[in-house]
Protein backbone atom coordinates (compact mmCIF):
# COMPACT_ATOMS: atom_id res chain seq x y z
CA UNK A 1 0.00 0.00 0.00
CA UNK A 2 1.21 3.63 -0.82
CA UNK A 3 1.80 6.15 1.93
CA UNK A 4 -1.04 8.34 0.79
CA UNK A 5 -3.37 5.09 0.59
CA UNK A 6 -1.73 4.29 4.71
CA UNK A 7 -2.46 8.30 5.32
CA UNK A 8 -5.94 8.44 4.13
CA UNK A 9 -6.44 4.72 5.56
CA UNK A 10 -5.33 5.76 9.18
CA UNK A 11 -5.71 9.12 9.32
CA UNK A 12 -9.30 9.17 8.05
CA UNK A 13 -10.45 7.82 11.27
CA UNK A 14 -9.99 9.97 13.74
CA UNK A 15 -12.04 11.91 15.85
CA UNK A 16 -10.61 12.89 19.20
CA UNK A 17 -7.22 14.14 18.06
CA UNK A 18 -4.16 15.87 20.89
CA UNK A 19 -2.68 18.42 18.86
CA UNK A 20 1.16 20.00 20.64
CA UNK A 21 1.98 23.03 19.26
CA UNK A 22 5.66 24.04 19.97
CA UNK A 23 6.93 27.32 21.14
CA UNK A 24 9.42 27.15 17.94
CA UNK A 25 6.16 27.89 16.11
CA UNK A 26 4.57 30.10 18.97
CA UNK A 27 7.57 32.41 19.49
CA UNK A 28 10.92 33.57 18.49
CA UNK A 29 13.54 35.33 20.39
CA UNK A 30 13.64 38.13 17.69
CA UNK A 31 9.54 38.71 17.18
CA UNK A 32 8.57 37.21 20.41
CA UNK A 33 5.21 35.28 20.14
CA UNK A 34 3.88 35.25 16.67
CA UNK A 35 0.20 36.33 17.00
CA UNK A 36 -0.15 35.22 13.19
CA UNK A 37 0.32 31.80 14.44
CA UNK A 38 -1.95 31.36 17.21
CA UNK A 39 -4.50 33.10 14.81
CA UNK A 40 -4.24 30.86 12.41
CA UNK A 41 -4.82 27.96 14.78
CA UNK A 42 -7.48 28.97 16.69
CA UNK A 43 -9.75 28.96 13.84
CA UNK A 44 -8.74 25.85 12.44
CA UNK A 45 -9.30 23.84 15.46
CA UNK A 46 -12.39 25.58 15.74
CA UNK A 47 -13.72 24.48 11.94
CA UNK A 48 -12.29 20.95 13.23
CA UNK A 49 -14.55 21.10 16.35
CA UNK A 50 -17.80 22.47 14.50
CA UNK A 51 -17.06 19.38 11.72
CA UNK A 52 -17.30 16.77 14.75
CA UNK A 53 -13.18 16.49 16.38
CA UNK A 54 -12.63 16.34 19.68
CA UNK A 55 -9.46 18.43 20.17
CA UNK A 56 -7.04 18.03 22.84
CA UNK A 57 -4.28 21.27 22.49
CA UNK A 58 -1.20 20.68 24.25
CA UNK A 59 0.61 24.03 24.20
CA UNK A 60 4.01 25.25 25.54
CA UNK A 61 5.03 28.67 25.30
CA UNK A 62 4.28 29.47 28.66
CA UNK A 63 7.95 30.77 29.45
CA UNK A 64 7.74 32.39 26.08
CA UNK A 65 5.12 34.38 26.77
CA UNK A 66 6.67 35.19 29.94
CA UNK A 67 10.00 36.78 28.60
CA UNK A 68 7.96 39.19 25.90
CA UNK A 69 6.43 40.53 28.90
CA UNK A 70 8.90 41.04 31.45
CA UNK A 71 11.08 42.22 28.54
CA UNK A 72 14.08 39.20 28.82
CA UNK A 73 15.89 38.95 25.28
CA UNK A 74 17.46 35.52 26.30
CA UNK A 75 15.67 31.95 28.04
CA UNK A 76 16.01 32.24 31.70
CA UNK A 77 18.80 29.57 33.00
CA UNK A 78 18.10 30.15 36.48
CA UNK A 79 15.37 27.17 38.13
CA UNK A 80 13.73 29.49 39.95
CA UNK A 81 14.19 32.68 37.10
CA UNK A 82 12.52 29.81 34.83
CA UNK A 83 9.59 29.18 37.47
CA UNK A 84 8.90 32.89 37.82
CA UNK A 85 8.86 33.70 34.11
CA UNK A 86 6.51 30.50 33.26
CA UNK A 87 3.70 32.23 36.09
CA UNK A 88 3.88 35.20 34.01
CA UNK A 89 3.45 33.69 31.12
CA UNK A 90 1.26 31.22 31.56
CA UNK A 91 -1.72 33.98 32.40
CA UNK A 92 -0.75 35.67 29.34
CA UNK A 93 -0.67 32.23 27.22
CA UNK A 94 -4.36 31.73 28.30
CA UNK A 95 -5.45 35.03 27.48
CA UNK A 96 -4.21 34.86 23.52
CA UNK A 97 -6.04 31.42 23.33
CA UNK A 98 -9.45 32.70 25.25
CA UNK A 99 -9.29 35.62 23.32
CA UNK A 100 -8.45 33.88 19.49
CA UNK A 101 -11.17 31.13 20.47
CA UNK A 102 -14.27 33.15 21.61
CA UNK A 103 -13.82 34.91 18.28
CA UNK A 104 -15.09 31.83 17.47
CA UNK A 105 -17.54 31.05 20.24
CA UNK A 106 -15.25 28.12 21.43
CA UNK A 107 -14.37 28.06 24.73
CA UNK A 108 -11.30 27.06 26.43
CA UNK A 109 -9.78 25.61 29.82
CA UNK A 110 -6.75 25.49 31.31
CA UNK A 111 -5.21 22.30 32.21
CA UNK A 112 -1.59 22.50 34.32
CA UNK A 113 0.11 18.68 34.94
CA UNK A 114 2.79 17.73 36.20
CA UNK A 115 4.50 13.69 36.44
CA UNK A 116 3.48 13.18 39.66
CA UNK A 117 -0.22 13.79 38.70
CA UNK A 118 -0.35 11.38 36.20
CA UNK A 119 2.23 9.11 38.31
CA UNK A 120 0.03 8.36 40.84
CA UNK A 121 -3.15 5.72 39.76
CA UNK A 122 -6.39 7.97 41.05
CA UNK A 123 -4.62 11.13 40.07
CA UNK A 124 -4.44 10.02 36.91
CA UNK A 125 -7.94 8.48 36.33
CA UNK A 126 -8.82 12.08 38.40
CA UNK A 127 -7.32 13.92 35.71
CA UNK A 128 -8.97 11.52 33.01
CA UNK A 129 -12.43 12.31 34.41
CA UNK A 130 -12.05 16.18 34.30
CA UNK A 131 -10.64 16.15 30.92
CA UNK A 132 -13.29 13.72 29.45
CA UNK A 133 -16.03 15.96 31.12
CA UNK A 134 -14.45 19.18 29.15
CA UNK A 135 -14.60 17.24 26.01
CA UNK A 136 -18.29 16.22 26.28
CA UNK A 137 -19.14 19.93 27.40
CA UNK A 138 -17.43 20.98 23.77
CA UNK A 139 -14.66 22.94 26.01
CA UNK A 140 -10.81 22.44 24.31
CA UNK A 141 -8.45 21.73 27.05
CA UNK A 142 -5.32 23.93 26.71
CA UNK A 143 -3.11 21.76 28.68
CA UNK A 144 0.77 22.49 29.83
CA UNK A 145 3.44 21.39 31.86
CA UNK A 146 2.99 23.73 35.69
CA UNK A 147 6.65 24.87 34.97
CA UNK A 148 5.58 27.08 38.26
CA UNK A 149 5.99 24.16 40.34
CA UNK A 150 7.80 21.63 38.56
CA UNK A 151 11.23 20.33 39.24
CA UNK A 152 13.54 17.84 37.65
CA UNK A 153 12.18 14.66 39.65
CA UNK A 154 8.50 15.63 38.55
CA UNK A 155 9.28 16.95 35.18
CA UNK A 156 7.82 15.07 32.17
CA UNK A 157 10.90 16.07 30.39
CA UNK A 158 9.29 18.17 27.44
CA UNK A 159 5.61 19.05 26.37
CA UNK A 160 6.26 16.39 22.94
CA UNK A 161 6.25 13.50 25.87
CA UNK A 162 3.32 15.18 27.88
CA UNK A 163 1.58 15.05 24.18
CA UNK A 164 2.28 11.15 23.95
CA UNK A 165 0.81 10.64 27.71
CA UNK A 166 -2.43 12.65 26.97
CA UNK A 167 -2.90 10.45 23.95
CA UNK A 168 -3.90 7.39 26.76
CA UNK A 169 -5.43 10.31 29.03
CA UNK A 170 -7.84 10.71 27.10
CA UNK A 171 -7.98 7.85 24.27
CA UNK A 172 -7.12 10.31 21.58
CA UNK A 173 -7.27 8.38 18.00
CA UNK A 174 -3.91 10.70 16.48
CA UNK A 175 -1.12 12.41 17.71
CA UNK A 176 -0.02 15.04 15.74
CA UNK A 177 2.61 17.24 16.92
CA UNK A 178 3.53 20.44 15.44
CA UNK A 179 6.55 21.79 14.73
CA UNK A 180 8.92 24.48 12.68
CA UNK A 181 10.68 21.93 10.56
CA UNK A 182 8.87 19.90 7.89
CA UNK A 183 8.90 16.35 9.75
CA UNK A 184 11.65 13.62 10.92
CA UNK A 185 14.47 14.85 8.93
CA UNK A 186 17.60 12.67 8.05
CA UNK A 187 19.93 15.61 8.64
CA UNK A 188 19.13 18.87 10.72
CA UNK A 189 17.57 21.06 7.87
CA UNK A 190 18.89 24.51 9.76
CA UNK A 191 22.43 23.14 9.33
CA UNK A 192 21.84 20.54 6.19
CA UNK A 193 20.35 22.64 3.22
CA UNK A 194 20.15 18.98 1.88
CA UNK A 195 17.79 17.76 4.69
CA UNK A 196 15.18 14.88 3.34
CA UNK A 197 11.77 14.82 4.85
CA UNK A 198 10.78 11.36 5.88
CA UNK A 199 7.03 10.54 5.01
CA UNK A 200 6.73 7.19 6.37
CA UNK A 201 8.23 5.39 9.70
CA UNK A 202 6.92 2.19 10.05
CA UNK A 203 8.32 1.04 13.13
CA UNK A 204 10.45 3.64 15.32
CA UNK A 205 13.79 2.01 16.42
CA UNK A 206 17.80 2.62 16.93
CA UNK A 207 18.44 3.15 13.52
CA UNK A 208 15.35 5.81 13.29
CA UNK A 209 16.67 7.62 16.36
CA UNK A 210 20.35 8.02 14.74
CA UNK A 211 19.15 9.98 12.13
CA UNK A 212 17.23 12.72 13.37
CA UNK A 213 19.22 13.48 16.34
CA UNK A 214 19.47 16.69 18.64
CA UNK A 215 17.67 19.39 16.05
CA UNK A 216 16.74 21.77 18.54
CA UNK A 217 15.69 25.96 18.22
CA UNK A 218 16.25 28.10 20.75
CA UNK A 219 13.12 28.71 21.95
CA UNK A 220 12.54 24.78 22.50
CA UNK A 221 13.58 22.38 24.76
CA UNK A 222 13.19 18.49 23.84
CA UNK A 223 14.48 18.29 19.92
CA UNK A 224 13.55 16.18 17.46
CA UNK A 225 14.63 12.93 19.49
CA UNK A 226 11.92 13.85 21.98
CA UNK A 227 8.94 13.94 19.06
CA UNK A 228 10.46 10.68 18.25
CA UNK A 229 10.34 9.23 21.49
CA UNK A 230 6.77 10.65 22.03
CA UNK A 231 5.66 8.91 18.46
CA UNK A 232 7.31 5.55 20.22
CA UNK A 233 4.86 5.79 23.04
CA UNK A 234 1.92 7.02 21.40
CA UNK A 235 2.64 3.73 19.49
CA UNK A 236 2.42 1.67 22.03
CA UNK A 237 -1.13 2.68 22.83
CA UNK A 238 -2.09 1.62 19.34
CA UNK A 239 -1.83 5.53 18.18
CA UNK A 240 -0.43 6.84 15.44
CA UNK A 241 1.73 10.42 15.03
CA UNK A 242 1.94 13.00 12.43
CA UNK A 243 5.08 15.25 13.04
CA UNK A 244 4.67 18.60 10.41
CA UNK A 245 5.42 22.15 9.97
CA UNK A 246 2.63 23.96 11.62
CA UNK A 247 3.06 27.52 9.81
CA UNK A 248 2.02 25.46 6.91
CA UNK A 249 -1.72 26.73 5.70
CA UNK A 250 -4.47 24.53 6.90
CA UNK A 251 -1.48 21.96 8.31
CA UNK A 252 -4.59 20.14 10.59
CA UNK A 253 -6.88 19.97 7.90
CA UNK A 254 -4.47 18.35 5.28
CA UNK A 255 -2.96 16.04 7.56
CA UNK A 256 -6.44 15.01 8.44
CA UNK A 257 -7.63 14.07 4.89
CA UNK A 258 -4.47 12.26 4.04
CA UNK A 259 -2.48 14.66 2.08
CA UNK A 260 1.42 13.89 1.94
CA UNK A 261 2.43 16.03 4.59
CA UNK A 262 5.36 15.85 7.54
CA UNK A 263 6.21 12.47 9.02
CA UNK A 264 3.53 9.53 9.64
CA UNK A 265 4.74 7.24 12.64
CA UNK A 266 2.65 4.18 12.84
CA UNK A 267 1.40 2.35 15.14
CA UNK A 268 2.24 -0.79 17.14
CA UNK A 269 -0.32 -3.17 15.54
CA UNK A 270 -0.47 -4.82 18.84
CA UNK A 271 -1.57 -2.53 21.50
CA UNK A 272 -1.23 -1.76 25.25
CA UNK A 273 -4.25 -1.69 27.43
CA UNK A 274 -4.58 2.03 28.86
CA UNK A 275 -3.79 0.61 32.20
CA UNK A 276 -0.59 -1.12 31.02
CA UNK A 277 0.30 1.69 29.03
CA UNK A 278 -0.14 3.97 31.80
CA UNK A 279 2.60 1.24 34.00
CA UNK A 280 4.89 1.48 31.29
CA UNK A 281 5.15 5.30 31.02
CA UNK A 282 4.03 6.98 33.87
CA UNK A 283 5.09 6.03 37.20
CA UNK A 284 8.50 6.60 38.20
CA UNK A 285 10.23 3.33 39.15
CA UNK A 286 11.87 3.03 42.89
CA UNK A 287 13.76 0.11 42.34
CA UNK A 288 15.03 -3.04 40.45
CA UNK A 289 14.54 -6.33 40.39
CA UNK A 290 17.11 -8.66 38.85
CA UNK A 291 15.93 -11.72 37.64
CA UNK A 292 17.40 -15.53 36.39
CA UNK A 293 17.08 -16.39 32.75
CA UNK A 294 14.27 -18.89 33.22
CA UNK A 295 12.48 -15.88 34.82
CA UNK A 296 12.93 -13.73 31.58
CA UNK A 297 12.43 -16.10 29.50
CA UNK A 298 9.06 -17.08 31.12
CA UNK A 299 7.98 -13.07 31.26
CA UNK A 300 8.57 -12.11 27.98
CA UNK A 301 8.49 -15.28 25.88
CA UNK A 302 5.45 -17.09 27.68
CA UNK A 303 3.93 -13.85 29.04
CA UNK A 304 4.04 -14.89 32.61
CA UNK A 305 3.78 -13.21 36.00
CA UNK A 306 7.26 -13.02 37.68
CA UNK A 307 7.31 -15.31 40.76
CA UNK A 308 9.43 -15.39 43.96
CA UNK A 309 11.55 -18.60 42.64
CA UNK A 310 13.65 -16.68 39.71
CA UNK A 311 14.19 -13.38 41.53
CA UNK A 312 18.40 -13.49 42.49
CA UNK A 313 18.73 -9.86 43.96
CA UNK A 314 16.73 -6.42 44.66
CA UNK A 315 17.80 -3.02 44.14
CA UNK A 316 16.51 0.18 45.89
CA UNK A 317 13.80 0.92 48.61
CA UNK A 318 10.40 0.12 47.50
CA UNK A 319 6.81 -0.46 49.06
CA UNK A 320 4.22 -2.87 48.05
CA UNK A 321 2.58 -1.78 44.63
CA UNK A 322 5.05 0.13 43.61
CA UNK A 323 6.74 0.05 40.00
CA UNK A 324 9.59 -1.14 39.81
CA UNK A 325 12.24 -2.22 36.31
CA UNK A 326 12.82 -5.79 36.08
CA UNK A 327 16.52 -6.46 34.92
CA UNK A 328 18.02 -9.53 33.59
CA UNK A 329 20.85 -11.53 34.56
CA UNK A 330 23.41 -9.03 32.46
CA UNK A 331 21.60 -6.03 33.87
CA UNK A 332 19.55 -4.68 31.15
CA UNK A 333 15.70 -3.47 31.39
CA UNK A 334 13.22 -6.32 29.95
CA UNK A 335 10.19 -5.29 31.75
CA UNK A 336 8.23 -3.06 34.66
CA UNK A 337 5.48 -4.04 36.88
CA UNK A 338 3.87 -3.32 40.05
CA UNK A 339 5.30 -5.38 42.60
CA UNK A 340 3.14 -7.10 45.40
CA UNK A 341 5.79 -6.81 47.85
CA UNK A 342 8.59 -4.59 49.29
CA UNK A 343 11.74 -4.77 49.22
CA UNK A 344 12.36 -5.49 52.40
CA UNK A 345 9.80 -8.57 52.25
CA UNK A 346 11.11 -9.53 48.70
CA UNK A 347 14.94 -9.59 50.00
CA UNK A 348 13.44 -12.48 52.23
CA UNK A 349 11.65 -14.46 50.06
CA UNK A 350 13.74 -14.30 46.94
CA UNK A 351 14.56 -17.71 45.37
CA UNK A 352 11.79 -19.29 47.11
CA UNK A 353 8.67 -21.08 45.73
CA UNK A 354 5.42 -19.37 45.68
CA UNK A 355 4.46 -21.97 48.76
CA UNK A 356 7.00 -20.95 51.30
CA UNK A 357 6.15 -17.46 50.95
CA UNK A 358 3.56 -17.53 54.16
CA UNK A 359 5.67 -19.76 56.10
CA UNK A 360 8.52 -17.03 55.62
CA UNK A 361 6.95 -13.99 55.96
CA UNK A 362 3.75 -15.19 58.48
CA UNK A 363 1.91 -13.86 55.68
CA UNK A 364 0.98 -13.79 52.06
CA UNK A 365 -0.50 -11.26 49.66
CA UNK A 366 -0.34 -13.32 46.31
CA UNK A 367 1.70 -16.25 44.48
CA UNK A 368 3.32 -13.90 42.41
CA UNK A 369 6.08 -10.60 42.67
CA UNK A 370 4.26 -8.70 39.89
CA UNK A 371 0.93 -10.08 38.56
CA UNK A 372 1.21 -10.45 34.45
CA UNK A 373 -1.69 -8.01 34.60
CA UNK A 374 0.72 -5.70 36.15
CA UNK A 375 3.39 -6.49 34.27
CA UNK A 376 4.64 -4.74 30.86
CA UNK A 377 7.41 -6.15 28.07
CA UNK A 378 9.16 -3.48 27.01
Amino acid sequence: MKSRDIRKEILGKGRRIVVKVGSSILASVEKGLHYEVFSRLTKEISDLKRQGYEIVLVSSGAIAAGMEKLGYKARPQDITQKQATAAVGQTRLMNIYESYFSRYQQMVAQVLLTRDDLSHRQRFLNARNTLLALLELGIIPVINENDTVAVDEIKFGDNDNLSALITNLVGADLLIILTDIDGLCDADPRVNPHARCISLVEEIDTEVEGIVGETKSEMSVGGMISKVQAARKASRFGIPTVVARGTKERVLHQILRGKEIGTLILPKAEALSSRKHWIAFNPKPKGDVIVDDGAKKAVVQKGKSLLPSGVVKIRGSFDRGDLVTCLGPRGKEFARGLVNYSAAELEKIKGLRSDRIESTLGYKYCDEVIHRDDLVVL
